[in-house]
């Protein structure tokens, strides 16, 4: 199947993935005097008098706005906000379909930071949560930290957080295969987005020790007056080797490479170079860092992909309908890291006993992952004291 064509079709035929559908009937006099005025005023007053009574008498606690700028679309780049609106439609479908998450797509005419965060802000009362997509870097880690210090609601980057999580879960299981520990890796990730950036402090956070970031110019290290602050930051957590050089350099002894950069970036040459049963993610869509089959070919024991075609698709849809279905149920006031690594753990759970170096994932569609997600993320935000239920 031609896929683009295909789906092309369909959306003419669809108009629209998502609609807004009626919880209540309005058929006759009392139902519509209850459902609207004059019955509605008294819910209005006990709103005015507590406001938190907003997630209890209304869709509140279970409405999450997918917000974008429409700079960093898939690998489409800068299309602008209308042209992202089909994947934040079809974003909206998947909170709906794996999380029973209400979600509305919010496509923001504008690329000014503090327009964005300021827009977010005076909508936030609309929403239990907020969840962040496809905003270029560096902006979009100052947007979602403001808007994480100023709002008392969950607010998420999916395409940070969510990649993390899920890169995170695929090697919990790739490590069983292989029989290594996290704190033993030597780690190369290539991509300094936000999601590469993400990757690298997650795993660090984890316990992983050595973890080396590439961008396009090569590997980052600390004190390189061309970073920009983002690019910094990470810099001082990781390659405390101070290795120096290009991707190739990087990916020398290396037990795990995760890619989430561009096509045909790594040749089997690298592949061979890295320690012995290196696990290999090529995250990089449509075309990845390298192919699955050079990848085995060159002697990697586990691959991973971001293509649904292939085994061990690493996808985000795994992560976010059932990380906001916890935090909604428990009224989160945050998103913290370990209601994250609950979310990985509880992922790479999902596997069991038919892992293998084929199968290190549930499948996205795989309805029992995405309950299990929201089970550990609900404990542990009631653990860590951010639930308020």
């Amino acid at each position: 199947m031609n896929y683009r064509e295909e789906s092309l079709k369909l959306h003419g035929q669809w108009r629209g993935k998502i609609e807004v559908v009626s919880r209540v009937e309005v058929d006759s006099r009392e139902k519509l005097s209850l459902a609207y005025t004059p019955g509605v005023a008294e819910p209005c007053l006990a709103i005015h008098e507590d406001t938190e009574k907003s997630f209890e008498l209304t869709r509140r606690w279970n409405t999450v706005p997918v917000i974008t700028d429409g700079t960093a679309v898939l690998g489409l780049g800068d299309i602008g906000p209308e042209a992202g609106m089909p994947v934040m439609e079809g974003k909206c479908a998947l909170f709906k379909a794996f999380g029973g998450v209400d979600a509305i797509p919010l496509c923001i005419r504008s690329k000014d930071t503090e327009e964005i965060i300021r827009t977010i802000e005076l909508l936030a009362g609309s929403f239990g949560g907020i969840n962040l997509e496809d905003i270029s870097a560096p902006r979009c880690f100052e947007i979602e930290r403001r808007l994480k210090e100023e709002l008392d609601i969950p607010v998420f980057h999916d395409d940070q957080h969510g990649t993390a999580v899920v890169t995170a879960a695929a090697l919990f299981n790739a490590l069983k295969l292989v029989g290594k520990r996290a704190e033993d890796l030597k780690i190369a990730v290539n991509g300094a987005g936000a999601a590469g950036i993400a990757i690298a402090r997650f795993l660090l956070n984890l316990g992983c020790r050595a973890v080396v970031l590439c961008d396009s110019k090569g590997i980052i290290c600390e004190g390189d007056s061309r970073l920009n602050s983002e690019k910094q930051e990470i810099a001082k957590l990781t390659n405390r080797s101070r290795i120096t050089g290009g991707l190739g350099d990087a990916m020398k002894g290396a037990d795990v490479f995760v890619g989430v950069s561009v096509a045909n970036c790594v040749t089997k040459e690298m592949v061979r170079s890295m320690a012995n049963d290196p696990v290999v993610f090529t995250c990089a869509n449509p075309v990845p860092e390298i192919s699955r089959e050079a990848a085995l070919e060159a002697g990697a024991a586990v691959v991973g992909t971001g293509s649904s075609e292939k085994p061990n698709q690493i996808n985000n849809v795994l992560v976010f309908p059932g990380l906001f279905r916890g935090a909604l149920d428990v009224r989160a006031r945050d998103i913290n890291f370990e209601m994250m690594r609950a979310a990985s753990e509880a992922i790479a759970s999902c596997v069991g006993d038919k892992l293998s170096p084929d199968y290190i994932l549930p499948y996205a569609y795989d309805c029992g992952a995405h309950e299990a997600v929201a089970k550990a993320v609900a404990e542990a935000a009631r653990r860590t004291g951010i639930a308020r239920k």
